[in-house]
C-alpha cells in the first residue's frame, strides 16, 4: 500500500510513522508513506494557503488553487482508490470501513486545516470523507494518521501474528474480552481458571461469552439493542 498525505504541518504527522508498528511496515516494504507539504503549493512571496471565508466570519478557508495544483498532480502520476478528505462531518471510520480500505493501493489522505477547505476541492475531487469521531481537531493531521494506522495494521505481514487483528475489538460487532498476563495471582487477584486449564474449547467459550457479555454491557448499540 502507499499513503500520499497532503498537509499543512508535516513536522506534526511526521512521528507516528517513524516509530513501532508503523515504521516497522515500511521497513518490510509492505507500505509507503509520503508526506506532500501543501505550503510548496502556496501563492505569493509568503506562500499563502488560506484566506478569508466569502460571506464573512471567524476563521480561515484554505484555498482552492493550492489543493487543486497538489492534489492533481498526484493524481496525475498514479490511480488512487480513495481522495479521503478528514473532515468532522464525513463518515465516521469504523472497523468494517478500516478492514475493506486496509485491501487499497494506493490512499489519499488530505487533512484541512483552520475552518476547513474551499467547497469547490471536495465536490471536485475528493471520493471519500471521514471522520474520526463527533468533535473537532485543529487539524486533520492527528486525523490522518489514526486513518492510516488502523488500515496499516491489517496488511498481511505488518503485524507478527496476523491472527491478532482478527481478535480485535470491532471485529463481528463485538468488543474484545479481558486479557490477562503472568503472574497467575497478583495482590490477591486471580486470572480466570479456564485460562490456565490448557483446555482450549473451554478458553474460546469463554472468550465469546466475555465478549458478547462486555459488548452487551459497554456497546449494546453493536448488537442491535
Amino acid at each position: 500500500m502507499r499513503i500520499d498525505i497532503v498537509t499543512l504541518l508535516p513536522e506534526l504527522i511526521r512521528s507516528p510513522f517513524e516509530a513501532s508498528i508503523l515504521k516497522r511496515a515500511q521497513t518490510k516494504g509492505l507500505v509507503e508513506v509520503h508526506l506532500h507539504d501543501l505550503r510548496e503549493f502556496g501563492r505569493g512571496k509568503h506562500k499563502q494557503v488560506d484566506d478569508y471565508a466569502f460571506g464573512g466570519g471567524a476563521g480561515m478557508v484554505i484555498k482552492a488553487e493550492p489543493l487543486f495544483e497538489c492534489i492533481e498532480g498526484l493524481l496525475a502520476e498514479r490511480d488512487y482508490d480513495a481522495v479521503v478528505y478528514t473532515s468532522p462531518d464525513g463518515q465516521t471510520l469504523d472497523q468494517p470501513m478500516a478492514n475493506r480500505m486496509s485491501s487499497f493501493t494506493n490512499l489519499l489522505l488530505v487533512c484541512g486545516h483552520y475552518k476547513g477547505i474551499d467547497q469547490r476541492v471536495r465536490d471536485r475531487l475528493i471520493t471519500h470523507e471521514i471522520s474520526i469521531g463527533d468533535y473537532v481537531l485543529s487539524g486533520g493531521e492527528l486525523a490522518a494518521a489514526v486513518i492510516a494506522d488502523a488500515l496499516i495494521r491489517l496488511i498481511p505481514g505488518v503485524l507478527n501474528d496476523e491472527t491478532s487483528a482478527l481478535t480485535d475489538s470491532f471485529q463481528d460487532n463485538l468488543l474484545a474480552p479481558p486479557v490477562y498476563t503472568r503472574p497467575a495471582e497478583f495482590r490477591g487477584m486471580k486470572v480466570p481458571e479456564v485460562l490456565t486449564s490448557g483446555n482450549f474449547t473451554l478458553i474460546d467459550q469463554w472468550r465469546s461469552e466475555q465478549a458478547l457479555s462486555r459488548t452487551r454491557e459497554r456497546r449494546p448499540d453493536l448488537l442491535g439493542e
